[in-house]
Order: C-alpha cells, then structure tokens, then sequence
C-alpha cells in the first residue's frame, strides 16, 4: 500500500469516514511488522500521544488502535449513528489537532464569529480600593497607605516577605473567565489561580497566627514549609491543611462537588471546620472530592497531570460528561454555551486541547465525536 494512501485510511477510521472495505485494508496492513516503523513516525509527527499524559507508548497505542479497527469492522453495518460517541475515545488518545489542521478539516462556517468578552483581572486591597492589573504590565504593590507591600512583573505578583504590618490584613486577587494569574505569598508560597477564581489572602503572614487563606475556584498551591505554621485553604465548606506540599483545588461554586488533588507531600481534608470532625488524609496521587451536598467525601486513584495540565493552558479531560467539558470551556475561554441536548450532556468523553481558539476546539469536538453546533448572537449552541 503506497504511504499517502495508508495515511489517508488512518484519518478515514479516525473521522468515521472508513467502509469495511477500507478498514480491512487498514487491518492487513498494520498486521504486517514491516510497516510498523511507518506506523510509527506517521503517529509520533502528525499526532499528539497521550500529549497532557506526558508519555508515548507505540505498542500500546498500536494494540488498541488494532482492537478498535477489527470491533468496527464487525459491527460496522449495525451501529447506529450516536453509538460512535461510546467507542470513540480510544482516538482521542492519541490524536491530536495537527494533522487535521493540515489537511483543512476544520472550517469555521460563514456568519459564525465569536468576540469573548474581555474582563480585567483586579486586585481589592484592605480597604476596598480595586486596581486593574494588567498581565503584560509591571507594577509596584501598595497598601493603602502608600507602604510598598510587593511587586508585579508580567503575569505574576510577589509580596515582600518582611512587610511592616502589625495588624492581619488581606489583598483580594480576582481572576476573571479566560485568564489565569500567578502569586507568591510573603511566605514564599506560590500559588496559580485559573479562569473565574478568586483568591482572598494575608499580605504578611504574622508569627502569631496560622497561615490561611480563602479560595473560590481553582487553583494550584506549592507551599513553603513552615512546621510551626501550618497552611489552611478554605474552599467554603471545604478546608484543606498542609505543613508544605503541592496540590491543587478544584471548588468553583456551580460544581457539585469540591476536588483536592495532591501531587507531593500530603493533606488532610476536612468537611466543615477544621477540627470539627475527623480529617480525611491524602498522599500523593489522590484526588479527594467532597460532595456539596452530603459533606461526604471519597479518595481515587488518579493522574494527577490531567487535573493540574491548566497551569500550562491545556485542557484535559479524562472519563467526563459533556455537560461539565462544556462549563470547563466556557471558565477557559470566557464564552457562554447552551447544551439544547440533555442526553448528550452526560456523554461521556476523552479530549485533549492545548492552547486552540474555540472554533478549533468545536470543529473536533463535531469532527471527531458528531457534536452539532450553532453560534448565534455570540452563543455556542449544542444541538
């Protein structure tokens, strides 16, 4: 089989396009060993492995590419249209944008044009005064008494580990639907906020109190050690402690349920007051959910890049419905989308996006998936 012909069969099967025939041809090929190092750098070039995951496994990828090919193929006359949406995740992961931008799969259709509402980040300082901050900008950090307390350089704010406050006083960062923004405490801990979080803190930590702050949304925490000191998060009724660790919170206030995901060191979870019951312990590689309705919470195995990848502006979903990859597209690109199709909602899905307008995004979500969409009057509309 010529080389342009095989990797026209590939992206056939991956968009559906493929006959039995077609699939068959596919199949014989890939099951001889000669045409598996064109296998090979066909995939690693124009797709991305497993990309948020950070690992390449070929074999694996070749297995299960093989299963899926040899099940459609069986039940290629009898499936009906949506039943594709249950098995075609195995694509997703390991398929990238790449190649279907080269070949012009993805055309925005006429008279569809989305303008996102532009939105500031702000910082609210002690005393209610509000300042704009610019990402691309640089500034100096003051109280409202004209005391230098920290410094801004891109998109970044850093306060001065020896502030001259006496008096526990807090700073309000607010982090507005697409955009994230970086902080380092006076501590020296560091913490990125992600689109449509807010972030209420101290701006000097004193040597008589406990360290705390108060989040609402998302965020990711690497926290300076402090055994004296331990660091609390309240995520309303959520508080999580550590003593120094990394680990990030998922706790925006329309999700149902509140997310620690611990990557180094560990944390105690607790429902309600610190204190006020017996904690739930993490190590790392837990995500700990706490439902916001029953207070209870339960720990999972997981990967923690797939839940920590918005730090590097890649959206990652791994097992999720659509109804909840659709509220994670509009916090990341700071758009509205009305889902008409409650069934379809709780499909579940597997996607990997880095850094791609929206358009890009829909225009695989309905290549690859069958996901209609409209826009009008500067609303995404699933069908």
């Amino acid at each position: 089989m010529p080389k342009k012909e095989f990797q026209e069969l590939i992206v056939k099967y991956i968009t559906r396009q493929a006959n039995p025939k077609e699939m068959t041809l596919l199949l014989e090929w890939l099951d001889n060993p000669q045409n598996h190092l064109l296998f090979n750098e066909f995939v690693k070039v124009h797709f991305f492995i497993d990309y948020a995951m950070k690992k390449y496994d070929i074999e694996k990828t070749k297995k299960e590419l093989l299963k899926e090919i040899r099940r459609d193929k069986n039940i290629f006359h009898r499936r009906p249209t949506r039943s594709f949406l249950k098995y075609a995740a195995i694509a997703i992961l390991f398929l990238g944008l790449g190649y279907f931008y080269k070949m012009d799969m993805f055309q925005r259709k006429k008279n569809e044009l989305l303008v996102p509402e532009e939105q500031s980040i702000t910082l609210e300082l002690e005393n209610g005064t509000i300042e704009i901050i610019d990402p691309s900008g640089a500034k100096e950090v003051r109280d409202p008494k004209g005391n230098l307390i920290g410094k801004q350089n891109g998109s970044t704010i850093v306060y001065s580990k020896n502030g001259e406050n006496t008096d526990l006083t807090y700073n309000t960062l607010k982090v507005p639907y697409g955009k994230r923004f970086d902080l380092q405490l006076s501590d020296g801990t560091q913490i990125s906020l992600n689109s449509g979080s807010s972030l209420r803190y101290p701006v000097t930590f004193l040597e008589n109190c406990d360290r705390q702050v108060f989040l609402t949304g998302e965020a990711y925490f690497d926290v300076a050690e402090d055994l004296k000191h331990p660091f609390t998060v309240n995520a309303s009724t959520l508080n999580v402690e550590v003593l120094g660790t990394e680990f990030g919170i998922a706790a925006y206030p329309e999700d149902s349920a509140s997310d620690v995901i611990l990557v180094e060191g560990s944390v105690a979870m607790y429902s309600g007051m610190i204190d006020s019951n017996t904690p739930t312990k993490l190590v790392p590689g837990d995500k700990g959910s706490m439902d916001k309705i029953s207070a209870g919470i339960t720990v999972e195995r997981v990967n923690t890049n797939v839940y920590t990848a918005w730090r590097d502006g890649e959206l990652v979903f791994r097992k999720m419905p659509l109804d909840n990859i659709l509220k994670k597209l509009e916090r990341h690109y700071n758009i509205t989308i009305v889902n008409q199709n409650a069934a379809l909602g709780k499909e579940v899905f597997n996607a990997s996006f880095k850094d791609q307008p929206i358009e890009k995004v829909l225009g695989y979500l309905n290549t690859l998936y069958g996901i209609e969409y409209q826009i009008k009057d500067n609303i995404i509309i699933i069908n």
